[in-house]
């Protein structure tokens, strides 16, 4: 332990020389007068003690784990924990990775089924130019669809079927949206029309009636009047390759809807096909011939992680309520002995924002593994939201893994640097937000009807966000429709301010922050002089962490003792005198 000294007066001249010399680096700190007796005169053995203990624990606070080990022979659990922890975490994420995989690649080969089964003269990739242009057309098709449906079982490779409700099965929807009422004539340029849109839906049984002029003999389109045609209905499907990967089968029920769009009225019905999906139990099955895998061992190792999370949890949370503490104590002794506020800055030292990371992925772990527990045991079959929890939470336990190599003084240059340029960086996306979202809107009005990548304020952000990065640059100079001289112009100066604003001088002051900050924090490392009043308050502690001093302030308040037996003497000193 250090010791104060070998008199009082010696022990009264370091407190006061150490003040004054924290002054006269900043305006932090105060120091009473000589010719003023400190307050703490009848205790100072007692207060120096407890200084010395406060500057070991905050210091014993900011050590790496290995200096704690040397300091207290605490064992690092906590980076055993995490290492665990993420090792376990990925082998979860990955089994339901590829578990997921297989539920999507079911959804889309059955997407992409539907659509060759349904669809007249469909060719894989054209459904952005799929269309009808003729009233014949627009029946065929629809004709089309339901004999397809008609005769499933006949064509189809799947073991899809249609849907029942009971014993009897769910008919085919044919629903038509159109205006109420409405006369147009395009040669007169009159028109008058009723704004109110009607439905009309139809049921039809294809099993029975394989065909449109079978099932709906009397069945017409108003086509001048007609926004839509979606045609719905059911079927099911069950995902046998998981038999494979020794999992049990899921069914599927498949609610297909197909649209004709005609709300442009151009003459042009766009189809579109797209399919809502429903995950079961099946209710009956039996698998022979396989090793049935132990269903219970996924979620086992569900349990596990939840309970190493939950034990994560409560170590970083300990850990930053022991940072709070410590910031209490520190800001009470620069309050009664220094008479000054501590800065945020030095307050938010206290904060360690990587617990504070681990313990909000700890949550997203947690509840993503709750979710995949339901989802094995068939209560929820919500993949999407899962996935989100899982893939959220661990991305931030790997992300938690650069705390560690901060350790390493190589790596934690970087990691200071990071740290040190995040606000400049922020302001500075702001300002080049700014810029960013005036192109986007001037792109989007005027080169909008011209060019197919400024037809949306989405399509305008990733062209321009691609632009940046230096990706599609001549295909974007090159499809701009060349119709209107004025406009033609007008891009070729939009397109190259824009990108001479943003490569050669935004993107090079962004890059010129995050290198000044590095040869800021890197100056700052070799002359290993404090850079913060905190940082001088605790190089006053020359203790190593083998000295072995730092097992005896365990379990001590340290300055806190030394102000609550500063008040009790004093209201013992008061109780005298009266």
């Amino acid at each position: 332990m250090v010791e104060a000294g070998g008199s009082s007066e010696r022990e009264l001249r370091c407190i006061v020389q150490q003040c004054s010399d924290m002054e006269e680096s900043s305006d932090l700190y105060n120091v009473y007068e000589t010719n003023t007796p400190p307050p703490w005169t009848d205790h100072q053995d007692q207060c120096l003690e407890d200084l010395e203990c406060l500057r070991r624990k905050i210091k014993y606070y900011f050590m790496n784990p290995c200096e704690k080990y040397h300091a207290r022979g605490r064992k690092p659990w906590k980076l055993l924990l995490q290492i665990i922890k993420i090792a376990i975490i990925t082998i979860q994420l990955v089994s339901f990775g590829l578990s997921n995989q297989m539920v999507v690649t079911f959804k889309e080969e059955n997407l992409m089924t539907f659509k060759h089964l349904f669809l007249k003269n469909y060719v894989d990739g054209g459904m952005d130019t799929y269309a009808v242009y003729t009233q014949e057309d627009v029946y065929d098709h629809i004709d089309y669809i339901i004999e397809q449906y008609g005769h499933l079982h006949n064509i189809t490779v799947g073991n899809h079927e249609y849907d029942k409700n009971g014993a009897v099965y769910t008919p085919l929807s044919l629903c038509q949206d159109f205006y109420r009422n409405g006369t147009i004539y395009p040669g007169d340029e009159t028109f008058e029309i009723d704004a109110q849109v009607q439905t009309e839906c139809l049921k039809v049984y294809p099993m029975y009636h394989p065909s449109l002029s079978e099932a709906l003999p009397h069945f017409q389109l108003h086509f001048k009047r007609m926004l839509s045609i979606k045609i719905t209905f059911v079927l099911k499907a069950i995902n046998l390759q998981t038999v494979r990967h020794r999992e049990l089968p899921d069914c599927y029920d498949f609610t297909v809807i197909i649209t004709f769009n005609n709300q442009a009225h151009s003459g042009r019905i766009k189809i579109d096909l797209e399919n809502d999906v429903d995950i079961n139990e099946c209710r009956d099955w039996k698998v022979t011939g396989a090793s049935a895998r132990n269903e219970h061992l996924p979620m086992l190792l569900d349990c596990l992680i939840i309970i190493t999370c939950i034990t994560s949890f409560t170590l970083c949370t300990r850990s930053v309520i022991n940072g709070i503490q410590l910031q209490f104590e520190y800001t009470l002794y620069c309050s009664n002995h220094c008479d000054k506020k501590v800065p945020l800055s030095d307050k938010l030292e206290f904060v360690n924002g990587w617990y504070i990371l681990i313990i909000f992925s700890d949550t997203l772990t947690i509840i993503g593994s709750i979710l995949k527990i339901e989802i094995q045991s068939k209560v929820l079959t919500s993949y999407d939201v899962c996935s989100i929890f899982l893939g959220t939470g661990t991305m931030f336990v790997w992300i938690g893994v650069i705390r560690y190599m901060g350790y390493f003084a190589k790596y934690n240059i970087l990691i200071l640097t990071l740290r040190a340029a995040f606000p400049n960086v922020i302001r500075f996306i702001c300002c080049a937000g700014i810029i960013y979202l005036s192109y986007c809107f001037c792109g989007w009005i005027v080169l909008g009807p011209y060019h197919e990548k400024f037809r949306t304020l989405n399509t305008v952000s990733e062209c321009l966000f691609s632009l940046i990065n230096g990706d599609d640059m001549f295909p974007t100079f090159k499809n701009m429709k060349q119709k209107n001289s004025l406009v033609w112009i007008f891009s070729r100066v939009y397109l190259y301010t824009f990108v001479s604003l943003f490569i050669y001088m935004i993107l090079s002051l962004f890059i010129t922050i995050i290198t000044d900050t590095y040869d800021t924090i890197k100056q700052q490392q070799q002359c290993g002089t404090p850079t913060s009043e905190l940082q001088k308050f605790l190089s006053v502690c020359q203790d190593l962490p083998e000295s072995g001093v730092y097992k005896l302030d365990k379990n001590k308040s340290c300055f806190l003792n030394c102000c609550i037996n500063r008040f009790k003497k004093h209201q013992e000193r008061l109780t005298s005198e009266a």
